[in-house]
């Protein structure tokens, strides 16, 4: 609701204009590689997975689980509605046949892994058998947003990509 309520605003409005262009030139109709617009979107993603999980480990880094999420909300309801204002019926078609699917799975494996973090950050000890279940934590939210982003590039080589940009 931030995103769509400060969209009226010309710096945030040109911030989330901005980003939207972004993500349409570089994502949507870009010219690259579908299979490298995965991995660079897996790596972004892979990234803010990194800090919710940071949060876990004591409770003075609890806030950065909840920043990245207010941040991906925040961007979430002023890209929607810059592509729904601005860029019309092609924007609509864009932001319900990709961007919102995706973003809404990515949120919410982060959202879970926000919880874990949540669960962990009063009884991590830095010792070895709280390390190995943080990485196990993390392979397995690093397999789950890999998989969405999987079914990102999906999304993009049928509806958006030339069938010759798949190498």
């Amino acid at each position: 609701m931030c995103g769509i309520v400060f969209i009226k605003t010309p710096a945030f409005y040109d911030y989330h204009l901005k980003l939207c262009d972004r993500y349409l030139d570089r994502v949507c109709y870009s010219d690259q590689n579908v299979f490298l617009i995965f991995l660079e979107r897996t790596a972004g993603n892979a990234l803010l997975l990194v800090l919710v999980l940071a949060g876990g480990l004591h409770p003075a880094a609890l806030p950065l689980p909840a920043v990245v999420l207010f941040y991906r909300s925040y961007t979430f309801g002023g890209t929607l509605a810059v592509l729904f204002s601005v860029y019309a019926f092609p924007g609509a078609v864009v932001a319900i046949a990709l961007y919102l699917p995706i973003h809404l799975l990515i949120d919410a494996a982060l959202l879970l892994a926000a919880g874990v973090s949540l669960c962990r950050a009063f009884s991590f000890t830095f010792c070895a058998g709280d390390f190995k279940e943080l990485l196990a934590d993390l392979l397995f939210f690093l397999a789950l947003i890999a998989l969405i982003c999987l079914v990102e590039m999906l999304l993009l080589l049928a509806l958006f990509h030339p069938m010759g940009n798949l190498l």
